[in-house]
């Protein structure tokens, strides 16, 4: 599993085939990745490094790219569960410039409201301001936005339904990256499909 880990991180961004021959538009997701070997001291006093408060148990954050269609095309590497998408995604350092690249050539990258502070390269719904309401146009656009990402939605259902092994990881957390990369070249093997 290693070697395959190796091969995907190599393969990953620059010169992911896979993101080359997508075209229009990619999904950009956060998935946590349930575990139950934890207890880990996170940087604020008395906050587990591992545990969710969105989702309230121990887990990994796992960014995943899909294709519209929603078939996952890249997995990261963990980051601890306490982190919010846009951290996690920050964390990985490579990731935003290579969007940025592929937003100027192909299309756009659609996230949810998790990636609001990088909505100049994700492409994130309208948020409900504090006072007030959405306009009938956001309102609309916000309806289609969320249609399209929510098909992306699939590929982390395919990955977690496909292997039960991503559903609850009992080894150390910092390996959750490493499997769900390896379930990645399972499946696009399995299927054979990678775009």
């Amino acid at each position: 599993m290693g070697e395959v880990a190796r091969v995907l991180r190599e393969e990953a961004f620059p010169g992911c085939p896979a993101l080359r021959r997508a075209r229009n538009r990619l999904v950009l997701l956060g998935t946590l990745i349930a575990t139950d070997r934890c207890r880990t001291p996170g940087p604020t006093p008395g906050v587990d490094l591992w545990w969710s408060g969105k989702h309230e148990q121990h887990g990994g954050n796992v960014q995943v790219i899909t294709a519209p269609d929603g078939w996952p095309l890249w997995t990261s590497p963990v980051r601890p569960g306490r982190e919010h998408d846009t951290t996690a995604l920050r964390e990985h350092g490579q990731i935003l410039p290579q969007l940025r690249i592929w937003i100027d050539q192909h299309g756009r990258v659609l996230g949810d409201l998790g990636y609001e502070g990088e909505a100049d390269a994700i492409t994130v719904a309208y948020k409900k301001p504090a006072s007030g309401t959405l306009s009938g146009i956001q309102k609309t656009y916000n309806k289609v936005h969320n249609g399209l990402r929510a098909i992306g939605e699939r590929g982390n259902s395919l990955l977690k339904t496909t292997f039960q092994a991503l559903r609850n990881v009992s080894v150390c957390p910092w390996k959750i990256g490493r499997i769900v990369a390896a379930a990645l070249v399972l499946l696009h093997l399995e299927h054979d499909r990678t775009t």
